[in-house]
Protein backbone atom coordinates (compact mmCIF):
# COMPACT_ATOMS: atom_id res chain seq x y z
CA UNK A 1 0.00 0.00 0.00
CA UNK A 2 1.20 3.32 -0.30
CA UNK A 3 -0.04 6.83 -0.26
CA UNK A 4 -0.55 10.20 -2.80
CA UNK A 5 -1.67 13.47 -0.76
CA UNK A 6 -1.31 16.80 -2.16
CA UNK A 7 -2.49 20.08 -1.08
CA UNK A 8 -5.48 22.36 -1.95
CA UNK A 9 -4.05 24.89 -4.38
CA UNK A 10 -6.40 27.68 -2.84
CA UNK A 11 -5.14 27.04 0.43
CA UNK A 12 -1.41 25.61 1.10
CA UNK A 13 -2.73 24.52 5.09
CA UNK A 14 -6.04 23.01 4.02
CA UNK A 15 -5.16 19.06 3.22
CA UNK A 16 -6.51 17.29 0.47
CA UNK A 17 -8.08 13.92 1.51
CA UNK A 18 -5.19 11.22 1.28
CA UNK A 19 -5.83 8.59 -1.59
CA UNK A 20 -5.07 5.03 -0.82
CA UNK A 21 -3.71 2.59 -3.97
CA UNK A 22 -2.51 -1.09 -3.97
CA UNK A 23 0.62 -1.78 -5.59
CA UNK A 24 0.23 -4.18 -8.25
CA UNK A 25 2.47 -7.38 -8.54
CA UNK A 26 3.38 -7.85 -12.01
CA UNK A 27 1.22 -10.48 -13.96
CA UNK A 28 2.81 -13.77 -15.25
CA UNK A 29 1.17 -15.00 -18.91
CA UNK A 30 2.07 -17.77 -21.14
CA UNK A 31 4.80 -18.22 -23.60
CA UNK A 32 4.49 -18.30 -27.11
CA UNK A 33 4.41 -21.84 -28.05
CA UNK A 34 1.15 -22.13 -25.37
CA UNK A 35 -0.77 -19.75 -27.68
CA UNK A 36 0.27 -21.79 -30.93
CA UNK A 37 -0.60 -24.93 -29.02
CA UNK A 38 -3.73 -23.52 -27.75
CA UNK A 39 -4.96 -22.63 -31.42
CA UNK A 40 -4.20 -25.71 -32.87
CA UNK A 41 -6.28 -27.65 -30.66
CA UNK A 42 -9.01 -25.20 -31.31
CA UNK A 43 -8.36 -26.38 -35.16
CA UNK A 44 -8.51 -29.92 -34.59
CA UNK A 45 -11.87 -29.62 -32.21
CA UNK A 46 -13.65 -27.69 -34.73
CA UNK A 47 -12.65 -29.88 -37.36
CA UNK A 48 -14.01 -32.85 -35.77
CA UNK A 49 -17.20 -31.27 -34.16
CA UNK A 50 -17.67 -27.84 -35.78
CA UNK A 51 -18.52 -26.65 -32.34
CA UNK A 52 -17.87 -23.14 -31.74
CA UNK A 53 -14.74 -22.87 -28.91
CA UNK A 54 -14.85 -19.64 -27.06
CA UNK A 55 -11.12 -21.30 -25.12
CA UNK A 56 -9.67 -24.35 -24.91
CA UNK A 57 -7.71 -26.31 -21.96
CA UNK A 58 -3.64 -26.57 -22.45
CA UNK A 59 -1.38 -28.84 -20.55
CA UNK A 60 1.85 -27.03 -19.58
CA UNK A 61 3.57 -30.14 -19.00
CA UNK A 62 6.61 -27.28 -17.73
CA UNK A 63 5.05 -26.39 -15.23
CA UNK A 64 2.81 -29.20 -15.14
CA UNK A 65 -0.81 -27.25 -14.79
CA UNK A 66 -4.01 -27.52 -17.02
CA UNK A 67 -4.81 -23.75 -18.22
CA UNK A 68 -7.45 -22.41 -20.12
CA UNK A 69 -6.48 -20.60 -23.28
CA UNK A 70 -8.96 -17.71 -25.06
CA UNK A 71 -9.93 -18.55 -28.94
CA UNK A 72 -11.12 -15.26 -30.96
CA UNK A 73 -11.74 -16.73 -34.08
CA UNK A 74 -12.36 -20.35 -35.51
CA UNK A 75 -13.79 -21.52 -38.67
CA UNK A 76 -13.69 -24.18 -41.33
CA UNK A 77 -11.57 -23.05 -44.46
CA UNK A 78 -12.72 -26.44 -46.60
CA UNK A 79 -14.34 -29.92 -45.78
CA UNK A 80 -11.05 -31.24 -44.51
CA UNK A 81 -9.44 -27.84 -42.65
CA UNK A 82 -9.78 -25.66 -40.25
CA UNK A 83 -8.37 -22.29 -38.56
CA UNK A 84 -8.37 -20.77 -35.68
CA UNK A 85 -6.47 -17.95 -33.88
CA UNK A 86 -5.91 -16.74 -30.24
CA UNK A 87 -3.60 -13.84 -29.59
CA UNK A 88 -0.40 -13.92 -27.40
CA UNK A 89 -0.50 -12.73 -23.50
CA UNK A 90 2.84 -12.36 -22.29
CA UNK A 91 1.98 -11.18 -19.18
CA UNK A 92 3.81 -7.89 -17.88
CA UNK A 93 6.54 -8.99 -19.55
CA UNK A 94 8.31 -6.48 -21.84
CA UNK A 95 7.75 -8.93 -24.62
CA UNK A 96 6.70 -7.37 -28.47
CA UNK A 97 4.52 -10.18 -29.10
CA UNK A 98 2.17 -8.82 -26.51
CA UNK A 99 -1.61 -9.04 -28.59
CA UNK A 100 -0.09 -10.29 -31.51
CA UNK A 101 -2.12 -13.16 -34.11
CA UNK A 102 -1.21 -16.51 -33.78
CA UNK A 103 -2.72 -18.99 -36.33
CA UNK A 104 -3.09 -22.77 -36.45
CA UNK A 105 -4.12 -24.23 -39.52
CA UNK A 106 -4.84 -28.11 -39.20
CA UNK A 107 -6.09 -30.75 -41.87
CA UNK A 108 -6.48 -34.35 -42.49
CA UNK A 109 -3.14 -36.15 -43.58
CA UNK A 110 -2.74 -39.14 -45.87
CA UNK A 111 -3.17 -42.41 -44.77
CA UNK A 112 -0.08 -43.07 -45.61
CA UNK A 113 1.63 -40.09 -43.70
CA UNK A 114 4.64 -40.65 -42.22
CA UNK A 115 3.80 -39.86 -38.29
CA UNK A 116 0.23 -39.09 -37.14
CA UNK A 117 0.98 -35.15 -36.54
CA UNK A 118 3.36 -33.29 -38.93
CA UNK A 119 4.35 -30.09 -37.72
CA UNK A 120 4.64 -27.42 -40.21
CA UNK A 121 5.79 -23.30 -40.10
CA UNK A 122 4.00 -20.99 -42.04
CA UNK A 123 4.04 -17.47 -42.77
CA UNK A 124 6.25 -15.73 -39.73
CA UNK A 125 7.41 -18.87 -38.04
CA UNK A 126 11.28 -18.28 -38.64
CA UNK A 127 13.68 -20.70 -40.14
CA UNK A 128 16.92 -22.03 -39.47
CA UNK A 129 19.21 -20.18 -41.93
CA UNK A 130 21.74 -23.21 -43.13
CA UNK A 131 18.97 -26.05 -42.86
CA UNK A 132 15.69 -23.71 -43.79
CA UNK A 133 13.67 -25.53 -40.91
CA UNK A 134 11.34 -24.40 -38.87
CA UNK A 135 12.77 -22.61 -35.76
CA UNK A 136 10.15 -24.98 -33.44
CA UNK A 137 12.25 -26.21 -30.91
CA UNK A 138 11.92 -29.09 -28.46
CA UNK A 139 9.21 -27.51 -25.73
CA UNK A 140 7.38 -26.47 -28.36
CA UNK A 141 7.34 -29.80 -30.32
CA UNK A 142 6.49 -31.44 -27.17
CA UNK A 143 3.79 -29.59 -25.66
CA UNK A 144 2.03 -29.63 -29.24
CA UNK A 145 2.17 -33.29 -30.03
CA UNK A 146 1.14 -33.93 -26.76
CA UNK A 147 -1.53 -31.88 -26.55
CA UNK A 148 -2.60 -32.66 -29.87
CA UNK A 149 -2.34 -36.35 -29.42
CA UNK A 150 -5.06 -37.00 -26.82
CA UNK A 151 -7.75 -35.32 -29.37
CA UNK A 152 -6.75 -37.05 -32.09
CA UNK A 153 -8.98 -40.02 -33.19
CA UNK A 154 -6.91 -43.83 -34.05
CA UNK A 155 -5.46 -44.52 -37.46
CA UNK A 156 -5.96 -40.17 -38.21
CA UNK A 157 -3.34 -38.27 -39.38
CA UNK A 158 -3.00 -34.27 -39.50
CA UNK A 159 -0.79 -31.28 -40.79
CA UNK A 160 -0.68 -28.32 -38.74
CA UNK A 161 0.46 -25.35 -40.13
CA UNK A 162 1.53 -22.81 -37.64
CA UNK A 163 1.71 -19.23 -38.50
CA UNK A 164 2.61 -15.75 -37.13
CA UNK A 165 1.29 -13.08 -39.63
CA UNK A 166 3.10 -10.22 -37.67
CA UNK A 167 6.05 -12.70 -37.06
CA UNK A 168 8.10 -11.54 -40.26
CA UNK A 169 8.10 -7.63 -39.32
CA UNK A 170 8.51 -8.60 -34.87
CA UNK A 171 11.86 -10.54 -35.39
CA UNK A 172 13.23 -7.16 -37.88
CA UNK A 173 13.50 -5.72 -34.21
CA UNK A 174 14.70 -8.75 -32.26
CA UNK A 175 18.63 -10.61 -31.99
CA UNK A 176 16.98 -13.74 -33.87
CA UNK A 177 19.32 -13.29 -37.17
CA UNK A 178 22.38 -13.15 -34.75
CA UNK A 179 21.54 -16.66 -34.07
CA UNK A 180 20.86 -18.08 -37.49
CA UNK A 181 16.90 -17.78 -37.26
CA UNK A 182 15.94 -15.28 -40.56
CA UNK A 183 12.15 -14.46 -41.60
CA UNK A 184 10.19 -14.80 -38.73
CA UNK A 185 10.10 -15.32 -34.50
CA UNK A 186 10.87 -18.86 -32.74
CA UNK A 187 8.41 -21.03 -31.35
CA UNK A 188 11.23 -21.41 -28.40
CA UNK A 189 11.40 -21.83 -24.32
CA UNK A 190 11.09 -24.93 -21.80
CA UNK A 191 8.49 -23.62 -20.07
CA UNK A 192 4.99 -22.43 -20.52
CA UNK A 193 5.10 -19.82 -18.36
CA UNK A 194 6.45 -16.85 -19.14
CA UNK A 195 7.41 -14.38 -15.58
CA UNK A 196 7.83 -10.93 -15.56
CA UNK A 197 11.52 -10.18 -15.62
CA UNK A 198 10.54 -6.94 -13.79
CA UNK A 199 8.72 -9.11 -10.59
CA UNK A 200 11.12 -8.92 -7.57
CA UNK A 201 9.61 -12.70 -7.08
CA UNK A 202 11.28 -13.74 -10.30
CA UNK A 203 14.59 -11.90 -9.42
CA UNK A 204 14.77 -13.89 -5.63
CA UNK A 205 14.43 -17.03 -7.76
CA UNK A 206 17.38 -16.60 -9.42
CA UNK A 207 18.99 -15.57 -6.34
CA UNK A 208 17.97 -18.58 -4.10
CA UNK A 209 19.58 -20.68 -7.02
CA UNK A 210 22.49 -18.83 -7.45
CA UNK A 211 22.81 -19.44 -3.33
CA UNK A 212 22.39 -22.78 -3.52
CA UNK A 213 25.09 -23.08 -6.62
CA UNK A 214 27.91 -20.80 -4.06
CA UNK A 215 27.80 -23.42 -1.57
CA UNK A 216 28.85 -26.20 -3.72
CA UNK A 217 31.09 -24.46 -6.36
CA UNK A 218 33.72 -22.26 -5.78
CA UNK A 219 33.40 -21.05 -9.70
CA UNK A 220 30.15 -20.54 -11.19
CA UNK A 221 29.31 -19.66 -15.02
CA UNK A 222 26.69 -16.93 -15.65
CA UNK A 223 25.04 -17.39 -18.53
CA UNK A 224 22.74 -14.39 -20.01
CA UNK A 225 20.19 -16.77 -22.19
CA UNK A 226 19.41 -20.40 -23.71
CA UNK A 227 22.23 -20.49 -26.29
CA UNK A 228 25.12 -19.88 -23.95
CA UNK A 229 23.74 -22.46 -21.66
CA UNK A 230 23.43 -25.22 -24.25
CA UNK A 231 26.68 -24.21 -25.77
CA UNK A 232 29.17 -24.49 -23.01
CA UNK A 233 27.31 -27.97 -21.64
CA UNK A 234 27.93 -28.87 -25.25
CA UNK A 235 31.43 -28.56 -24.54
CA UNK A 236 31.31 -30.12 -21.38
CA UNK A 237 30.42 -28.45 -18.45
CA UNK A 238 28.56 -29.27 -15.41
CA UNK A 239 25.13 -28.05 -16.09
CA UNK A 240 25.38 -27.75 -12.08
CA UNK A 241 27.36 -24.92 -11.95
CA UNK A 242 25.68 -22.82 -14.42
CA UNK A 243 23.23 -19.88 -13.75
CA UNK A 244 21.23 -18.50 -15.99
CA UNK A 245 20.94 -14.86 -15.24
CA UNK A 246 18.84 -13.60 -17.88
CA UNK A 247 18.80 -9.90 -18.25
CA UNK A 248 19.44 -10.02 -14.06
CA UNK A 249 22.83 -9.67 -14.46
CA UNK A 250 23.95 -6.86 -11.98
CA UNK A 251 21.85 -8.00 -8.91
CA UNK A 252 23.20 -11.51 -9.50
CA UNK A 253 26.71 -10.32 -9.74
CA UNK A 254 26.27 -8.62 -6.54
CA UNK A 255 24.82 -11.42 -4.67
CA UNK A 256 27.76 -13.65 -5.73
CA UNK A 257 29.81 -11.46 -3.89
CA UNK A 258 27.56 -11.07 -0.94
CA UNK A 259 27.76 -14.70 -1.20
CA UNK A 260 31.13 -15.28 -1.49
CA UNK A 261 32.20 -16.75 -4.70
CA UNK A 262 35.98 -16.82 -5.50
CA UNK A 263 35.08 -16.51 -8.95
CA UNK A 264 32.81 -16.15 -11.90
CA UNK A 265 33.23 -17.02 -15.71
CA UNK A 266 30.93 -14.86 -18.03
CA UNK A 267 30.00 -17.22 -20.78
CA UNK A 268 28.03 -15.41 -23.51
CA UNK A 269 26.74 -13.61 -27.10
CA UNK A 270 29.09 -10.98 -27.59
CA UNK A 271 26.86 -8.68 -28.72
CA UNK A 272 24.78 -9.35 -24.93
CA UNK A 273 28.04 -9.03 -22.76
CA UNK A 274 29.43 -6.08 -24.77
CA UNK A 275 27.02 -3.91 -22.56
CA UNK A 276 28.87 -4.72 -19.51
CA UNK A 277 32.11 -3.31 -21.16
CA UNK A 278 30.17 0.31 -21.25
CA UNK A 279 29.15 -0.70 -17.91
CA UNK A 280 25.72 -1.48 -18.70
CA UNK A 281 24.66 -4.32 -15.88
CA UNK A 282 21.08 -4.74 -16.64
CA UNK A 283 21.01 -5.81 -20.39
CA UNK A 284 17.24 -5.82 -21.29
CA UNK A 285 17.44 -3.36 -24.88
CA UNK A 286 14.44 -1.26 -23.02
CA UNK A 287 16.80 -0.07 -20.30
CA UNK A 288 19.89 0.68 -22.32
CA UNK A 289 21.73 -0.31 -25.51
CA UNK A 290 24.72 1.41 -26.27
CA UNK A 291 26.30 -1.72 -27.87
CA UNK A 292 27.80 -0.14 -31.25
CA UNK A 293 29.23 3.15 -29.55
CA UNK A 294 30.89 0.44 -27.08
CA UNK A 295 32.16 -1.61 -30.03
CA UNK A 296 33.19 1.97 -31.86
CA UNK A 297 34.92 3.32 -29.14
CA UNK A 298 36.95 0.03 -28.90
CA UNK A 299 37.67 -0.07 -32.51
CA UNK A 300 39.11 3.61 -31.83
CA UNK A 301 40.90 2.63 -28.55
CA UNK A 302 42.58 -0.21 -30.55
CA UNK A 303 43.55 2.34 -33.52
CA UNK A 304 41.37 1.75 -36.20
CA UNK A 305 41.07 4.13 -39.21
CA UNK A 306 38.49 6.80 -39.25
CA UNK A 307 37.09 5.75 -42.05
CA UNK A 308 36.39 2.25 -40.80
CA UNK A 309 35.25 3.91 -37.56
CA UNK A 310 32.58 5.39 -39.34
CA UNK A 311 31.71 2.03 -41.02
CA UNK A 312 31.43 0.73 -37.48
CA UNK A 313 29.17 3.24 -35.97
CA UNK A 314 26.76 2.56 -38.96
CA UNK A 315 26.53 -1.20 -38.76
CA UNK A 316 22.88 -2.00 -37.86
CA UNK A 317 23.96 -4.78 -35.07
CA UNK A 318 26.95 -6.05 -33.31
CA UNK A 319 27.49 -9.07 -35.62
CA UNK A 320 27.58 -6.81 -38.36
CA UNK A 321 30.23 -4.78 -36.58
CA UNK A 322 32.18 -8.37 -35.95
CA UNK A 323 31.93 -9.44 -39.71
CA UNK A 324 33.05 -5.75 -40.80
CA UNK A 325 36.62 -6.06 -38.68
CA UNK A 326 36.90 -9.89 -39.89
CA UNK A 327 36.40 -8.37 -43.88
CA UNK A 328 39.04 -6.29 -42.90
CA UNK A 329 41.41 -8.53 -41.59
CA UNK A 330 40.79 -11.32 -44.39
CA UNK A 331 41.82 -8.07 -46.83
CA UNK A 332 44.88 -6.59 -45.09
CA UNK A 333 46.22 -9.52 -43.00
CA UNK A 334 45.14 -7.72 -39.93
CA UNK A 335 43.91 -8.75 -36.66
CA UNK A 336 41.44 -6.08 -35.83
CA UNK A 337 39.03 -8.98 -34.43
CA UNK A 338 41.42 -10.63 -31.89
CA UNK A 339 42.67 -6.77 -30.92
CA UNK A 340 39.29 -5.08 -30.30
CA UNK A 341 37.30 -8.19 -28.79
CA UNK A 342 40.33 -8.93 -26.83
CA UNK A 343 40.40 -5.31 -25.20
CA UNK A 344 36.55 -6.23 -25.21
CA UNK A 345 36.81 -9.20 -22.98
CA UNK A 346 39.23 -7.66 -20.38
CA UNK A 347 37.34 -4.56 -19.80
CA UNK A 348 34.40 -6.36 -19.32
CA UNK A 349 36.39 -8.62 -16.13
CA UNK A 350 37.53 -4.59 -14.83
CA UNK A 351 34.14 -3.17 -15.10
CA UNK A 352 32.40 -5.86 -13.03
CA UNK A 353 35.01 -6.82 -10.81
CA UNK A 354 34.83 -3.03 -10.22
CA UNK A 355 30.73 -3.01 -10.02
CA UNK A 356 31.11 -6.17 -8.01
CA UNK A 357 33.53 -4.49 -5.22
CA UNK A 358 31.20 -1.04 -5.48
CA UNK A 359 28.23 -2.84 -4.31
CA UNK A 360 28.90 -5.85 -2.27
CA UNK A 361 32.52 -4.73 -1.27
CA UNK A 362 33.76 -8.28 -2.14
CA UNK A 363 36.07 -9.44 -4.89
CA UNK A 364 35.35 -11.58 -7.63
CA UNK A 365 37.74 -13.12 -9.73
CA UNK A 366 36.08 -12.34 -13.04
CA UNK A 367 36.92 -13.68 -16.60
CA UNK A 368 34.96 -13.20 -19.86
CA UNK A 369 34.43 -15.52 -22.84
CA UNK A 370 32.62 -14.07 -25.51
CA UNK A 371 30.59 -16.17 -28.89
CA UNK A 372 29.32 -14.96 -32.08
CA UNK A 373 26.04 -16.39 -33.85
CA UNK A 374 27.35 -19.14 -34.97
CA UNK A 375 28.37 -20.22 -31.81
CA UNK A 376 32.07 -19.94 -32.51
CA UNK A 377 34.34 -18.51 -29.55
CA UNK A 378 36.15 -15.21 -30.90
CA UNK A 379 37.17 -13.69 -27.38
CA UNK A 380 38.47 -14.57 -23.84
CA UNK A 381 39.89 -12.58 -21.11
CA UNK A 382 43.32 -14.37 -20.15
CA UNK A 383 41.23 -14.93 -16.71
CA UNK A 384 38.40 -16.26 -18.75
CA UNK A 385 40.55 -18.61 -20.75
CA UNK A 386 41.69 -20.34 -17.15
CA UNK A 387 38.50 -20.33 -15.70
CA UNK A 388 37.04 -22.01 -19.07
CA UNK A 389 39.54 -24.67 -19.04
CA UNK A 390 38.90 -25.03 -15.24
CA UNK A 391 35.19 -25.74 -15.89
CA UNK A 392 35.51 -27.87 -18.73
CA UNK A 393 38.18 -30.38 -16.77
CA UNK A 394 35.59 -29.90 -14.25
Amino acid sequence: MFLLSATNEANHDEPVNLVTMDRLSPRAGYTLPVFACAAAIAALRHLQTTAPLRAVQVDLLEPPQTVDISIEQVAKLKPDAALAITRSDPGDNLDLTRHTPVWAMVEWGAADQSEPILLIGGEGIGKHQETGQPAIYAYARRLLLTNLERWLEPEKTIRVWLILPEGRDLAQRTSNQAFGIVEGLSLLGTTGVSQPLSAPGQLEVYREELRQKSDRFDCLVFCVGENGLNLIQQMGANPAQLVKTANWLGPLLVEAGIQGVQSILLFGYHGKLIKLAGGIFHTHHHVADGRIEILTAHCAKAGLLTQDLQAIATCATAEDGLNYLRSQDAETASDWVERVYGEIAHTIDQRTQNYIRLHSTHSVSIGTVLFDRDRTIIAKSRTGDTLFEQVLLG
